[in-house]
């Protein structure tokens, strides 16, 4: 008799809110019955929702979108009551080195340069704070400069200098951006060390800076095993954070009576199966696991989607040069738990788990809101790129929620809803539905499989939408760029990801011709790398289906006797796999040489002869790929022709250099089919 049963029905609410058909399903196949009771104290207090930005180079395209549209992707990101509306924003320190989809330049490529305007994790940082002054921002390297080693790939021998380059972006982001970072990491997925992260500690309250919490290890949870047995490691580290722990934690973690977060988790292509996994781990990470914070990789999917892990973003923006982007159902999963809690809300102690499959987490500000995030995902609906999901099975089902304690005399709860619909292809995504009445603190839901619930004391939820962006559109067959920007509002070319190594606008104070702003390669050292970069750098630019191209590039060689530049065509490789990365090569060396090379490498040589090149004097390199043949100019000049070139048979342009040695380019163009 007391049974209320939500009834369906969208009401039309908030900024634009779609409405969504009603659902139709059988009657549920089972009942059960869960107390949400604040009477006994509560739980674990939670520390918010948020997304990676770096590891690597996933926003690359992002700063280049011209408004509106860069505007609205940022605001369905971070604005609050919006879309994602997201706590937490992590980037990259960028260490120079290949991090994932690219690298992200270094704040100290050289001991005595110090850069706080490289990149645009400071801008994007700037960006999300400007919408939610109350982010919390974190920090983590996934690469070191080679200095930081002192010539070794490690960035432990020597920890007070590690410890002094990390404190100088966090002081860096303060004194040129006034950003104040919340957290700081250790070293991305690689190995820690117990000193290291003292010493850190010792840094940063030496300079006032205790309110930084450390966040240790960022990979498993092998750091809590040495915490419990060493206190002052255990005093240093406020945060352990784990990545893809498949929901689950280990007693260890646990016996620090530290904060647990799945410090980077999700990493999965963003269709309704990506959609499926964020919902199901934003409410188990906690309910199987402990863990009040899940950060997702990554924030957006802004790099090249070929590249590797491409779409792995909460939403897809990769076509700055169109206008295009396309706001994926994870934005709206996150929404599910954004809008309708905050960071310092509490987890009420309640075992979470639905009877008949799926999970249910609740929380409260403690002032008497109360917020019930619902999900009943199905395995092969909600599988994540890592690790390998248990078999498990989700039945439609009748749930009884009894509220009591502090919540027994709410009346009313707000109600929203998604159902991922798979086989037809039709989401109804984060839908208002009419309120549902509490009847002496219970009411009762038909819940069917796939499908997300919020129901909230709270009214401030909004399905934001702005209208249509422009239509998706191939990268422009006909590019050029002749680097002339007097005053660049980023250090990096627009559409050019660097793949190892590092290009940034320059100016040639001494050049009196037609070269005075260029783009030039400036990492001499090899990173102290967290994968196997090339040996090579490189920067890769178009479209991946370009089969036809003629590249274009003036190129200066600085390295005298040995250093080399190439530009290249049908690039088939780049992010962590770029070692192997194949394609038309033609390289000139400043020894008055060059080849034509199937392999960045430079081993599957085509051609090979003499050119006349000489380092530090400007030279016009042409690349010419028409089907199966190759051919190749110097300053308008057929240098070689008729190579044959059946393997790859697409890929990107690019432009880099032989080894890690300063070199410039200009009057970048391709024209390509």
């Amino acid at each position: 008799m007391g049974n209320v049963v939500l009834l369906w029905g969208a009401i039309l609410l908030g900024c634009s809110c779609g409405l969504g058909p009603p659902r139709v399903g059988a009657a549920p196949l089972l009942t059960a019955t869960y107390v949400l009771d604040d009477a006994d104290g509560l739980g674990r207090q939670f520390d918010g929702i948020g997304a990676v930005s770096g590891g690597g180079a996933t926003s690359r395209l992002l700063v280049n979108y011209q408004e509106p549209y860069r505007s609205q992707i940022l605001d369905y990101l971070f604005r609050p009551n919006f879309g994602a509306s997201l706590h937490i924003l992590k980037v990259e320190i960028g260490g120079d080195g290949q991090s994932t989809d690219g690298t992200e330049p270094s704040h100290m490529h050289y001991e005595n340069d110090e850069n706080y305007f490289r990149g645009y994790e400071w801008w994007l940082m700037k960006e999300a704070k400007k919408r939610n002054p109350d982010i919390k921002l974190i920090g983590l390297p996934w690469t070191f400069p080679r200095w930081i080693g002192k010539g070794e790939n490690w960035p432990y021998d020597y920890p007070d200098v590690t410890a002094y380059y990390i404190v100088s972006w966090i002081l860096g982001a303060k004194q040129y951006h006034d950003l104040d970072i919340d957290y700081i990491g250790i070293w991305n997925e690689r190995a820690f060390s117990s000193k290291y992260i003292k010493v850190l500690r010792h840094s940063l309250d030496r300079l006032g800076l205790m309110n930084i919490g450390i966040i240790a290890a960022d990979g498993d949870w092998n750091v809590s095993k040495e915490m419990i047995v060493d206190p002052y490691l255990n005093d240093a580290i406020e945060v352990v954070g784990a990545h893809y722990p498949g929901t689950k934690t280990v007693q260890n973690a646990i016996l620090t009576e530290k904060k647990l977060w799945s410090s980077e988790d999700y990493s999965t292509f963003n269709d309704e199966v990506g959609a499926g996994c964020w919902a199901r781990i934003l409410n188990q990470n906690y309910v199987n696991g402990n863990m009040t914070s899940t950060i997702a990789w990554n924030l957006v999917a802004s790099y090249y989607e070929d590249l590797p892990f491409g779409r792995c973003g909460l939403m897809t923006a990769q076509e700055p040069w169109s206008g295009h982007y396309k706001v994926e159902a994870p934005i709206w999963i996150t929404a599910h738990t954004t809008q309708f809690t905050q960071p310092g809300w509490s987890y009420l102690q309640v075992d979470g788990h639905l009877e008949g499959g799926g999970s249910f987490v609740a929380l409260t500000d403690g002032l008497g809101n109360l917020t019930i995030i619902i999900e009943t995902m199905t395995h092969n609906h909600s599988q994540c790129i890592r690790p390998p999901l248990p078999n498990f099975s989700v039945t439609p089902q009748r749930a009884t929620f009894y509220l009591k304690g502090s919540f027994f005399m709410v009346e009313t709860l707000q109600v929203w809803h998604s159902r991922l619909g798979f086989e037809s292809g039709n989401s109804s995504l984060f839908q208002r539905l009419r309120p549902v009445k509490v009847w002496r603190g219970r009411f009762s839901l038909d819940l069917d499989v796939d499908e997300v619930y919020t129901l909230t004391t709270l009214k401030t939820g909004h399905k934001c939408i702005y209208p249509e962006p422009p239509p998706p559109h191939p990268f422009p067959s006909n590019y050029k760029d002749d680097f002339n920007i007097r005053n660049p509002p980023f250090s990096e070319a627009p559409n050019f990801a660097d793949q190892t190594g590092v290009f940034e606008y320059f100016v040639n104070a001494s050049d009196p011709g037609d070269h005075v702003f260029t783009l030039r390669q400036v990492v001499v050292q090899r990173p102290i790398t967290w994968v196997s970069d090339a040996d090579q750098t490189i920067s890769i630019i178009g479209n991946f289906q370009w089969v036809n191209m003629t590249v274009t590039c003036d190129i200066y060689i600085e390295k005298q006797h040995d250093g080399g530049v190439f530009i290249a065509g049908r690039v088939d490789n780049g992010g962590i796999y770029v070692r192997r990365t194949k394609g038309v090569f033609f390289w000139v060396f400043a020894d008055g040489t060059y080849r034509v090379t199937r392999d960045i490498a430079g081993e599957e040589i085509l051609m090979k002869g003499l050119s006349g090149v000489r380092d530090n004097a400007w030279h016009t390199l042409t690349l010419n790929i028409q089907g199966n043949s190759a051919s190749g100019l110097l300053n308008g000049y057929p240098l070689w022709e008729n190579v044959t070139v059946s393997k790859p048979s697409n890929g990107w342009a690019a432009l880099g250099t032989r080894s890690f040695e300063f070199a410039q380019f200009d009057n970048f163009h391709v024209e390509a089919s």
